[in-house]
């Protein structure tokens, strides 16, 4: 066995940041019994002493740096797992990192070892819980034989995840076993590693461990115990900790340890802590969690839904930070998490800390099942304890659960964080969790996160057919396939305000439902015709250089699916370009993506079934500030690590990108493309996309419905032939811009993502979904939701021309404003409800 034991050099500040108190925090236990802690520099900062009554072990070594007893700074607490991370890519190298999966242990390193998923960057997480979860069978087990409660389950979603054959190795053969990254708290005895591995390397073996851990702690005996186990296995085990040293137990401690706390529990007996006269307000507030993301890993967590939640981090802890009252956002928080689930919390946290800035002093802490005795003294770690009934169901029966340390540190908020199956009445009960945290503080706030159940998904024997016209949608049947299922009989409109209120509130997703469709008014249609006779050629000339663009690049027979609805009109251009110009035939499909939830898998399933994915060719009509290009890299992502169908190239091609966000377009110029100006009557009668449970199943396509009502309206043809009409007048230019696009550097520069965190925060909004860049963005706020304030660029002219009508139909105000890399932004009301706007929708003016 080769055993690595290093030790991180850590600054003074950031030491003095990390400790809690001048006195050390195990002081009061090291005088009464004796218990000497040994080690490096870092050993006593990092950890405090405290007692607990347990029949195998009474002391309890408390970290400062954990978050699971001791409030912290979550950056410190995620810094201390990230960095653990990092050395281990190091010492893996970075292939092997690679294939590294990464097992943390329930309760207490459940948060810890994710956070060291994440510096290996590329690892799988899976960690141990104590939770069954019914119809997810049983990958394996072991016991922990210090601890209070000892059985730890292993339920992967993906039964292959600790084989370390080709799914889990990342390897097409299946060769070479990934290596074993287990991460725990404090390596103590090494007991619980020693049953870990045994247990999995007879289902799987493989020739390389690496245990993790905050601190090793073990005597000469337990190395020498470790070693000889690894030599009986003929596997390499090397051991990352931050900090080393030893705990010296007199003889007898055990019994002297049990006999102190029964004599402290006897003295506190009748006392509670003194908590504030009145109770705080519990506010319920809607994350927003992104779909398909697990709560943590007690099933698993790839590094696709890692992106997916990095991704909508910002905007969740905007959210918190918006539900703070002033008190708060300027005084001290508390993010509680819950026993298990502590990663979700803890990167909530960091978000959290980012979003308040230097304004208030952020922290974290977990609940937990493990009694510890509580003592009001400096030279103690646990000073105070709350007590509650557990309230999510446990599996092994009733019984108190506590949060340490709360009590009396004077938080302003407490935002409590459990995940579904925990937010039950015992939660809310008198005596539950919220009342004992209400009782302690100024404000605490209920954020609940979705708890992740695997439901494999069994594959039809045949997935459905494409929908196409004129059954669905006045486009011909050649021009598109969509990949959607019909609702037109399904009632799914509802009025915008009682949408945007429902969407802001946290109470809906906006695609669970559709806006009524916005029939325009003889000035508005005679608006379109004209943009679109003054902008025909311009439009015809982008999709000759991004159809060009996409040929020389992704031909010869590229496959074009478009993002519903927006995305199809061009797609549909696209094509007739190719049929003209080249004489190709290229197949069309459209599908739906949805932001925060994702696209549509069985779409994609249907798509990797006709088709080789490596052919599609992803269309939109234009970008904003990238959320739709974030939105469908992380979902391919996720959707490859579910499947296993790869391929899928997730750049967009795009007529317009004025944001900066894409590589392939027809320009990035922010100019007026009619498509936008109109909803269903200029991309085949068909609504936006839907995705709604009761309505999608797992083998479904996403809906939509076709409003063949509206047929004397539309001027979907009419669009495409106005357009097809320029194709030759513009060839000439085409050819010479896409040589000039293919030889040029065409890399992001997400500079309208800067602009819209920038608008964001000048204009009070807090919420970069709020605010929508550009002219196609723009009108569809005037269109579909409830506006607060239109800035347009000073001199942007006729492409405003619509923008100005309906801003003055809505009663929006237009302001002029400088420095834009937008043509316009659209500004969605901050704080919507029907009173703040009227019954009609209209924007409060100067609000």
């Amino acid at each position: 066995m080769t055993e690595r034991s290093e030790r991180v050099p850590t600054s003074g500040r950031a030491r003095r940041e990390e400790a809690v108190d001048v006195v050390w925090s195990g002081d009061w236990v090291a005088e009464r019994l004796g218990v000497a802690l040994e080690g490096d520099g870092e050993l006593q900062e990092l950890l405090g002493l405290a007692l607990r009554r347990n029949p195998r072990r009474a002391h309890l070594l408390v970290s400062n740096v954990l978050g699971k007893h001791v409030p912290q700074k979550p950056s410190v607490v995620y810094g201390a797992g990230y960095g653990l991370g990092e050395r281990v890519r190091a010492l893996l190298g970075a292939d092997e990192a690679s294939r590294a999966v990464v097992l943390g242990y329930a309760e207490t390193a459940t948060g810890l070892g994710h956070a060291v998923a994440d510096g290996l960057r590329d690892a799988p997480y899976l960690h141990s819980t104590r939770r069954p979860v019914a119809g997810v069978p049983q990958a394996g087990g072991f016991e922990e034989a210090h601890s209070h409660a000892t059985s730890h389950l292993l339920l992967p979603e993906d039964p292959e995840l600790l084989a370390g054959g080709a799914e889990a190795s990342g390897t097409e053969d299946g060769s070479g076993a990934s290596v074993l990254v287990l991460v725990d708290d404090e390596f103590s005895t090494g007991n619980t590693v020693l049953n870990t591995v045994r247990a999995l390397h007879e289902l799987h073996p493989r020739d390389r461990y690496v245990i993790v851990a905050l601190v090793d702690m073990r005597s000469a005996g337990d190395r020498d115990r470790l070693t000889a186990f690894a030599a009986e296995i003929g596997a390499r085990v090397d051991l990352v900790t931050r900090s080393s040293g030893t705990v010296t137990l007199p003889e007898g401690v055990l019994e002297r340890g049990q006999a102190l706390v029964a004599a402290q529990e006897a003295e506190q007996t009748g006392r509670a802590h003194e908590a504030d006269e009145h109770a705080a307000p519990v506010t319920r507030i809607a994350l927003d969690w992104p779909a398909g993301v697990p709560d943590g890993g007690r099933h698993g967590f790839t590094p696709a839904h890692r992106a997916a939640l990095e991704a909508a981090l910002p905007g969740m802890a905007e959210r918190i930070a918006d539900a703070l009252d002033g008190g708060a956002r300027h005084g001290r928080v508390l993010v509680l998490g819950f026993e298990e689930l502590m990663y979700a919390p803890l990167r909530l946290g960091t978000a959290l800390e980012e979003a308040l800035g230097s304004d208030a002093e952020v922290r974290y802490s977990t609940t937990t099942r493990s009694p510890v005795l509580a003592v009001d003294d400096p030279g103690y770690a646990i000073r105070t304890r709350l007590v509650f009934p557990a309230h999510d169901g446990p599996a092994d029966g009733p019984g108190d659960r506590f949060a340490y340390n709360v009590a009396g540190a004077g938080f302003d908020a407490v935002v409590a964080v459990v995940d579904s199956t925990a937010d039950t009445p015992g939660l809310h009960a008198p005596d539950g969790l919220l009342a004992r945290l209400a009782a302690h503080a100024g404000q605490v706030l209920l954020a609940v996160v979705p708890s992740y159940t695997p439901t494999p998904v069994q594959e039809p024997a045949v997935l459905p057919e494409p929908l196409r016209g004129p059954d669905f949608s006045s486009y011909a049947p050649e021009d598109v396939g969509w990949l959607l299922q019909d609702l037109s009989h399904t009632e799914l409109e509802a009025p915008t305000e009682e949408r945007e209120e429902a969407i802001q509130s946290g109470g809906a997703h906006y695609a669970e439902s559709l806006p009524v469709e916005y029939q325009p008014s003889a000035e508005y249609q005679a608006l379109f015709t004209a943009a679109l006779d003054a902008s025909a050629a311009r439009i015809a000339r982008a999709v000759g250089t991004v159809t060009e663009t996409v040929l020389a690049e992704r031909g010869p027979r590229p496959v074009l699916v478009s993002l519903a609805r927006a995305g199809t009109p061009v797609g549909v251009l696209m094509r007739h370009w190719a049929r003209h110009r080249h004489g190709l035939d290229l197949p069309h499909y459209a599908i739906s993506i949805v932001r925060g939830r994702g696209i549509d898998a069985t779409a994609l399933r249907w798509l990797a079934a006709h088709h080789d994915p490596a052919d599609v060719v992803f269309v939109d009509g234009w970008t904003g500030k990238g959320a739709i290009t974030r939105e469908l890299a992380a979902a391919i992502s996720a959707f490859e690590a579910s499947t296993g169908i790869a391929g899928f190239d997730p750049e967009i091609a795009v007529l317009a990108d004025p944001g900066g966000c894409v590589r392939t377009y027809g320009t990035r110029e922010d100019f007026l493309i009619p498509s936008a100006c109109l909803n269903s009557t200029v991309s085949g009668l068909i609504s936006r996309t839907v995705l709604r449970a009761d309505l999608v199943g797992p083998n479904d396509f996403h809906g939509g419905k076709f409003y063949r009502e509206l047929a004397e309206s539309d001027v979907s043809g009419d669009f495409l032939a106005a357009v097809n009409a320029r194709f030759d007048e513009v060839a000439d230019q085409v050819e010479a811009e896409a040589k000039e696009l293919l030889a040029a550097d065409r890399a992001p520069t997400w500079e309208g993502w800067a602009a819209v965190e920038r608008i964001s925060e000048e204009y009070g909004i807090h919420d970069v979904n709020l605010v929508k860049p550009g002219v196609g963005e723009t009108t569809r706020v005037l269109l579909r939701r409830v506006p607060w304030k239109i800035l347009a660029k000073r001199g942007a002219g006729a492409d405003l021309t619509h923008i100005r009508l309906l801003a003055e139909q809505r009663g929006v105000p237009v302001e002029e404003v400088d420095d834009l890399p937008y043509s316009c932004v659209g500004l969605i009301h901050p704080r919507f409800t029907r009173g703040a706007t009227g019954a009609d929708g209209k924007a409060v003016q100067g609000a």
